[in-house]
This record gives C-alpha cells, structure tokens and sequence, in this order.
C-alpha cells in the first residue's frame, strides 16, 4: 500500500501504522471537552456534527494505524491451538448474546468517490497460510457486476472514516443496532492519551466509491475509560489488550437509522460462539492493500484463544491496515431451510464476537487479533450508549 497514493514509506507502514512511519503524528492532542468519564465507559459526543463542510479526503484516507504484534509466532500459534483444544473451557464470565435483524433493503445510493477502474495488477493471491502456520481464505465480496455488499449481511458493514487534525483515516465497522456501530477502540482513541479522534463517517455497504446506504455522522463514540487512560490490561501495551472495542451511536436522517434498511448483526460476548476455546469465524473489512481498500474483503478461518495475549483471538488473514475495526462474525450468511437435519449448538446466524484488533509487523505472517466480546467492555459499552440514544437500539 506505502507505494500507493504518492506514499513513499516502507511497505511494512501498512502493518504497523503508516501514520507512525511516516510522521503523520498520532499524537496527543489537547484535552478535549467533548470527552466525558461516566465510570468503566468514555464518551466523545461532537459539540457539532459535521453534516456539512465535509473534510473528509475519501479518496485519500490512509488505513488507520493497525497496532503491531511483534512477538506472536508461529510456535505461540502452535502452542495456542494445542491449548485451546485440551483446555476444557474459556474462562468468560458472564455470558449472553443479542440477535441482528434484516433490514427493509431500501437504498439512498451516495457516491463518495469516483469509482475506481478494474486493474488485474491490484487483485490479490490469496495464501492458503502465512508463517504463523494458521490457515484463512480471504476474497472480495463483490463479484463481477454483482454487488452483494449491497444485500444483507453484508450491507451491515462498512467503511469508517475519520479525522485526526486535518489528516484522512480509515477503519471498518459494523452496524449491531439500528443505530449504533460496532469497531476497534483504536479507530475512536489513542490509546493511554484521553484524546479522542473526530469527525467519523460511516458507509454501509461502501463498494468502490459508492455508499448505497448513504453516509452517516456520529453523534456520540463511546471506548473503555481503561483503554483511554492506558491502564487497560494488555500484553503489549496498546496493541495486543483486552478491550480494544468501542460503540458509535450514529445520528439519524430523516428520522431513521441505518439498520431499518441495511439491516444489523447481532453480537455476543462472554465465549458464545466459541467451542471451549476454538471458533471459526469471517472477518470483514477494508484492507487497503486488497483492491486499494476500495472494496470489501472476506476472510474466513479457524480462531484460537490466546491466554497469554490478553485472551484475544487469534486467525490466519491476508487483511492489513484499513481492517481495523471490521467484525469477527460466526455463522455468517442466510441460515439454510432444513429438511431431515437439524441445526448444530449455538446455531445463532451472523453474530459478532470480536473487532479486528492488531495484526502482524512482518508480512509473511499473515495473522490478525481480536479483543474478546465480554460483559464488561461490549456489553457496558451498549449498555450505556442504549441509555442514552435510545431510539438508536431498538
């Protein structure tokens, strides 16, 4: 991706941040009034919503910073998944889960961009694995004239845009209510900062240029007061932690949110979806070393706890920076009718258990985390952004 875009960086930056490579100054910045403590929770509500006099460079928006792990290896991997398949649960606390709803499919098409010309030289060749040794299957979503991001599931999800001083970013992110979005903490805040970025615009269904769901502001962002404050429990400090997940409560248009067309996924924390300690999920998202990040992504594979990474989940992906963010979902897809077979355990279609949350520094690895779902970081964190936008979560 560094060779891209009038880039000139290494191609690492894309693994471990192209903003901190190339001093674009994640910094912190100053004490931001909008920011509010409320407990476990911290919330940036913007005192005005950009709704107009867009800053936004959508065509030029750098993935944001994928925090990079350094000492995962192949070995780890190993042990990991030996773990995983002999130890006899994962130790999660309280469970629960909250199913999603397919939306009416009515569309508000908005082109953000010029769409982007096909060019054989920017698809890519998935690797069956990388040297980490875990196994994935990633691919484009949308296919030769035919949009599927626009269909459900896939239309819950999204690209996600943001402003830090007057530079351009770019996560993913997930619809898990009507109106609210799920992503990484780390495309809402510097991590152990207390500053929040601004400006976000979230596109569902985003497919090169065009946002056939519209593109919609952010009325509050909402992380753990830990990850803000840096005391979040982490095995490298801001990169591999426990709670890097936030909430984004979306303003509506017209009187309706998103999700009433788009749909919406719905989430689980506290190890549903997991078998002990092992999950096979597809992830989503808008690597922009795939396709320029200008289409969505899928990658499909076998997810490993790991108890000594600060109990993230670990996969096989081809994904990098733009990813950010983007949901860890099982059983994705529309459930089949059955005729002479029944369903497995837990048999709840398209729900999420995880955000993309790191990734690896050196290429040939080829692996990717995620924070667990659990009852005090997902579920606090909808639990307050629903209290307060109500008309957003049901």
């Amino acid at each position: 991706m560094c060779g891209k875009r009038n880039f000139t960086a290494p191609k690492c930056c894309l693994l471990i941040g192209c903003a901190m490579v190339i001093g674009l100054g994640h910094q912190a910045l100053a004490a931001q009034p909008e920011v509010k403590i409320e407990g476990s929770t911290a919330a940036f509500t913007p005192s005005a919503p950009e709704t107009s006099g867009d800053r936004l460079d959508y065509a030029n928006a750098r993935p944001a910073p994928l925090p990079g792990n350094r000492t995962y290896t192949a070995a780890r991997a190993k042990a990991d998944l030996i773990r995983a398949l002999t130890a006899p649960s994962r130790p999660s606390g309280t469970s629960g889960s909250e199913p999603g709803s397919i939306g009416t499919g009515e569309q508000t098409p908005t082109m953000l961009v010029p769409a982007r010309k096909e060019s054989a030289s920017v698809r890519p060749s998935p690797r069956d694995y990388g040297t980490s040794g875990l196994p994935f299957s990633t691919a484009r979503v949308d296919l030769p004239d035919i949009k599927l991001t626009s269909h459900y599931p896939y239309s819950a999800v999204g690209k996600l845009f943001y402003l830090e001083g007057t530079a351009s970013f770019v996560c993913s992110a997930a619809l898990i209510k009507p109106g609210v979005i799920v992503t990484a903490a780390h495309c809402a805040a510097k991590f152990g900062t207390n500053t929040f970025y601004k400006g976000w615009k979230f596109a569902p269904g985003y497919s090169n240029g065009l946002a056939p769901y519209g593109n919609w502001t952010v009325a509050q962002a909402r992380v753990l007061t830990s990850y803000l404050n840096g005391t979040d429990s982490c095995s490298e400090s801001g990169v591999t932690c426990r709670d890097d997940i936030a909430v984004m409560v979306l303003n509506p248009q017209g009187g309706r949110y998103p999700g009433a067309s788009t749909g919406y996924l719905g989430y689980a924390y506290g190890g549903l979806g997991f078998t002990g300690n092992t999950t096979h999920v597809t992830q989503l998202g808008y690597p922009v070393d795939l396709d320029d990040g200008v289409y969505m992504e899928r990658n499909d594979a076998q997810g490993t706890v790991s108890f000594s990474y600060s109990s993230n989940t670990v996969i096989g992906s081809l994904m990098t920076g733009g990813s950010s963010g983007g949901p860890w979902v099982v059983n994705f897809g529309q459930a089949p009718g059955l005729n002479g077979t029944s369903f497995g355990s837990y048999a709840n279609y398209n729900v999420v258990v995880g955000v993309t949350s790191w990734g690896s520094t050196t290429d040939s690895v080829k692996h990717q985390g995620a924070s667990p779902f659990t009852s005090t970081n997902i579920n606090s964190l909808l639990t307050k952004a629903c209290s307060l936008y109500p008309a957003a979560c049901h």
